[in-house]
């Protein structure tokens, strides 16, 4: 999470934000099996269960957050969720209800199924009534009643039940982290995104290669974008090779992350770009699964204050584990340990694929971020590329087909009517697949003007007040 705080007496252009990251991602528990690495799977499939469970810490990074920065009172902040979701019912979107079928024979079954036993399919209507009881008690009696009180008690009993390893100790013993947000130039603008073990560095190391091409204009021809794509692939290829070093600071340096995001060390590999395409052992690979779940919020308020908020209980349905006695359906974001670490330490945070991000500018304020697992840097930099660099409106940027490199360093395609260009790069030795990734993002100029746009990949949509 990014949170920026501007000061309203002064011009935009003469602020001095303070931007900090309230990190609230899971992290292992304490008695963490030892060996748990040794049973991911080896064909880096999806995998659920409750062996995969970290301790959940969105709640108290939400409230860090709105004791540092908020202004309405925190069960204020409760109500339209308790009433709109989980009173009232909503009707299930259309991207969830293609996944229900998943669920068909899991614990989530009860609560995706009508009156009748039968799964709900997309437009039916869905509530969330005990998520909204264990909401009520979050609401009236803070964030301690869910890590010492009696919703930590009925959690844990309802996880030990399914066989997950987290006490009422791993919960206790939760805090949040606050840190300085890491800045990167690029151009006239700075970035500012979550330090390791968020995958903001990645993103930046994409966009300071590309950069160095010195493009201030979209491909036109077809031999433009033929160029255009395989530079991109090979630095998403490059990319996808050092993830492996993204782990948490506390556990592991952040000094070779921290070059990631140097200018030389982008110049760096892109030397080492030319027109051949390599074995995936040449990038040095790190094969871990393709995930693609996640959500993002990206909010600009009246005042200037800026909020870029990647959520997660990792895959879709998370652990596919619901706990009956509070309504939460149970992460399984250990799982991202797999393939990127040897080992996992009580209490450390799993690398990830998130990346909220501010950008400033003298006259512009961007407030972006990504949903889709490990397509959310490449989403976001082929965002940042159109929008910044090559002049597209936001809606136009989001709208640009994207690609993705996936975890057997194969290049996947969204391009659109683009046939002759994705035959070219075929031939390059570049396979071609369908990838499916979300950003969001809003922008404030100097003029106090202000564009907002969600991908409609995911029938996303912005909204206003």
């Amino acid at each position: 999470m990014i949170l920026n705080r501007l000061e309203t007496q002064k011009p935009l252009n003469n602020v001095s934000p303070s931007f900090n990251k309230s990190e609230n991602k899971k992290t292992a528990p304490l008695k963490v099996n030892p060996d748990l690495l040794k049973s991911c799977n080896t064909t880096f499939q999806v995998t659920e269960g409750n062996k995969w469970i970290g301790v959940p810490g969105e709640i108290q990074g939400y409230a860090e957050a709105h004791r540092r920065y908020g202004k309405l009172p925190w069960a204020t902040l409760f109500e339209p969720t308790i009433r709109l979701l989980a009173r009232e019912g909503f009707p299930i979107p259309y991207v969830q209800g293609l996944q229900i079928p998943r669920i068909a024979n899991t614990s989530l079954r009860k609560l995706y199924s009508d009156e009748n036993g039968n799964l709900l399919k997309i437009g039916d209507i869905l509530k969330f009534e005990k998520l909204a009881d264990t909401l009520e008690m979050i609401a009236k009696q803070g964030p301690d009643v869910f890590y010492n009180g009696s919703i930590a008690e009925d959690l844990i009993h309802d996880i030990q039940q399914a066989g997950g390893t987290l006490t009422l100790q791993d919960l206790a013993s939760y805090k949040v982290t606050v840190t300085d947000a890491w800045t990167v130039p690029l151009g006239e603008y700075q970035m500012y995104f979550p330090p390791p073990p968020a995958g903001g560095a990645i993103l930046s190391l994409i966009l300071n290669i590309m950069k160095g091409y010195k493009m201030n204009s979209a491909p036109i021809t077809t031999d433009e974008k033929i160029l255009f794509y395989h530079r991109y692939v090979e630095t998403l290829n490059i990319a996808r090779g050092l993830k492996k070093h993204i782990r948490d600071p506390k556990f592991t340096s952040d000094e070779v992350t921290k070059k990631f995001t140097e200018e030389s060390f982008a110049d760096d590999k892109r030397r080492s770009i030319n027109d051949e395409i390599h074995d995936p052992r040449h990038y040095n690979p790190t094969l871990h699964v393709d995930s693609s779940g996640t959500t993002h919020v990206s909010v600009l308020t009246e005042d200037g204050s800026a909020v870029s908020v990647t959520s997660s209980i990792n895959y879709i349905f998370g652990s596919m584990v619901l706990s009956p006695s509070t309504g939460i359906i149970l992460n399984n974001q250990l799982y991202d340990f797999c393939g990127r670490a040897d080992s996992i330490s009580p209490g450390e945070r799993p690398p990830s694929n998130m990346a909220p991000a501010v950008l400033k500018s003298q006259l512009k304020t961007l407030v972006i971020g990504g949903s889709g697992g490990s397509w959310i840097t490449t989403a976001m930099a082929s965002v940042i590329m159109n929008h910044l660099w090559f002049g597209k409106s936001l809606k136009e940027a989001i709208d640009t087909p994207v690609v993705y490199v996936d975890s057997q360093y194969e290049a996947k395609f969204e391009l659109r009517g683009e046939k002759d260009v994705v035959d070219a790069l075929e031939a390059k030795g570049h396979k071609i697949a369908k990838p499916y990734n979300v950003v969001n993002a809003v922008e404030k100029d100097d003029g106090g003007c202000i564009s907002a746009c969600s991908d409609e990949r995911k029938k996303g949509k912005a909204a206003g007040y």
